[in-house]
């Protein structure tokens, strides 16, 4: 088997090996290769000791130097050199309490989390798969390196990161590495929010976001997503629902683009129907005020995950609007353009496009053929180029002051009046028109404050 490596990668292990030390590519850069996969970055690691990379290499920043990284650039890019090492007792789960280097890549690789992740490649030795790597790939397993129970006592989010690979390779976990998951499952309360966020998003936005399940199965969720378990247990019996509240959201995350923002909210969508629900006395479900809990409950996960703002608003936005149905009127869809956002409208239609889609067969045309008259309708109002927010309208608070129109709360109700009546009338968004109906309601206002005054 021969690997295609870039330039500069070559370029790197044939400098380490011509001052007599080892190098080789490794890690997930070896597994994509070998899977006909664009790695995202190259990984090598090298006998040579972190002063003996940087004496060889002009320019290096000491990105992980205490754990024998040096990033070498080359160009624009840059390339972690990592050298052989052991590590020691991993004492809080998550990091080990020291690293020793060592000449020997085997012992290096064994330290590693999964075989697929252990193998290593240069032009001079070929393939180093001691651990059964290719077999694995070709068997479409996740398997860990040597004892799963070490593997993921030494760093529980490993187990995350192995229904992660699950997700984006398409791979089952292999026995005894699932065991030691639901084994081990309590040690994930270790690892820090910000690192299950990082592997929490790369397996929803994977190919298989429904392997999230794998991580309920396995007990994970539990831990993380405890929310998403109660959605798991919440049934549906409505003639609008065939699945679970959590079926029915691994549904709708499949039927949506790999975007983190769309996904995130087709997970969240639902995620207070456990809250709202109520059964009338014929046992059908309902679950009503559900977008305003789940938006509730959106924003704590997802300030619990210590997702950054802009994420969480926009999340939270989508999932208390993703069941509003606006009037099928240009002036309808105005306002929920207005209400929803500019940015966001295209969103809002593909979550509410893919929560139909995810519902039960039987109510999906007429909810299909509603978003289809929506969308047309807010391309209409796109290509018109008519106004639904204060942005687009023809006149600013400063025009409004400029007529002698003060500064103040009453000058923003004047704005939002004229945007009423411009969102209802497209063709009133005319500067003449609506400053000298700004007066009018100016005027109407001052003298309605006189006359409570005198009363």
């Amino acid at each position: 088997m021969k690997i295609a490596t870039p330039e500069k990668v070559n370029r790197i292990i044939s400098t380490l090996a011509a001052a007599g030390h080892e190098a080789y590519a490794v890690g997930g850069c070896v597994r994509d290769a070998v899977l006909g996969r664009e790695p995202a970055d190259w990984d090598i690691t090298t006998s040579a000791l972190p002063t003996e990379v940087k004496a060889l290499f002009p320019r290096t920043v000491d990105t992980g130097i205490q754990h024998g990284t040096v990033t070498v650039l080359l160009g624009h890019e840059g390339f972690e050199v990592t050298t052989y090492r052991v590590d020691g007792l991993y004492e809080d789960g998550r990091h080990p309490s020291e690293v020793t280097f060592t000449g020997n890549l085997l012992e290096d690789l064994k330290r590693r989390d999964f075989t697929i992740n252990a193998m290593a490649w240069n032009e001079e030795s070929g393939l180093i798969d001691a651990f059964g790597g290719m077999q694995d790939l070709e068997k479409g397993i996740i398997r860990c390196v040597g004892d799963a129970r070490e593997r993921f006592s030494e760093d529980a989010l490993r187990m995350l990161r192995a229904v992660r690979f699950s997700a984006q390779l398409g791979f089952e976990l292999e026995e005894r590495t699932r065991d030691a998951i639901v084994e081990l499952r309590e040690n994930l309360t270790k690892v820090s929010a910000e690192r299950i966020q990082v592997e929490l998003v790369k397996l929803l936005t994977s190919p298989h976001p429904e392997r999230l399940l794998t991580a309920w199965e396995t007990g994970l969720t539990a831990i993380m997503l405890p929310e998403f378990d109660a959605c798991m247990a919440c049934e549906q019996h409505t003639p609008h629902h065939i699945y679970s509240v959590g079926m029915h959201t691994i549904h709708s995350m499949q039927e949506v683009e790999p975007d983190k923002i769309l996904r995130l909210t087709m997970l969240l969508h639902d995620i207070g129907k456990p809250v709202s629900k109520t059964t009338d006395e014929q046992g059908v479900d309902h679950f009503k005020g559900h977008p305003v809990s789940s938006e509730e409950i959106a924003g704590k996960i997802l300030r619990r995950l210590r997702f950054d703002n802009d994420t969480t608003r926009t999340v939270k936005k989508l999932v208390l609007h993703h069941d509003y149905r606006p009037a099928l009127t240009p002036a309808g869809v105005r306002r929920a353009a207005n209400r929803i956002g500019e940015e966001l409208f295209p969103l809002y239609l593909k979550v509410q496009r893919a929560d139909t889609l995810a519902q039960s067969p039987a109510t999906q045309p007429e909810k299909l053929a509603r978003i289809a008259e929506v969308e047309r309708l807010y391309e209409k109002i796109q290509e018109e180029k008519n106004c639904f927010t204060l942005k687009q309208l023809a006149v600013t608070g400063r025009d409004l002051m400029g007529v002698g129109i003060p500064a103040g709360p009453v000058l923003g109700e004047i704005l939002q009046r004229l945007l009423d009546l411009v969102i209802e009338e497209p063709a009133r968004n005319e500067r003449e028109w609506l400053l000298g109906e700004a007066m009018k309601i100016y005027e109407k206002q001052t003298e309605n404050d006189s006359a409570g005054m005198r009363v």
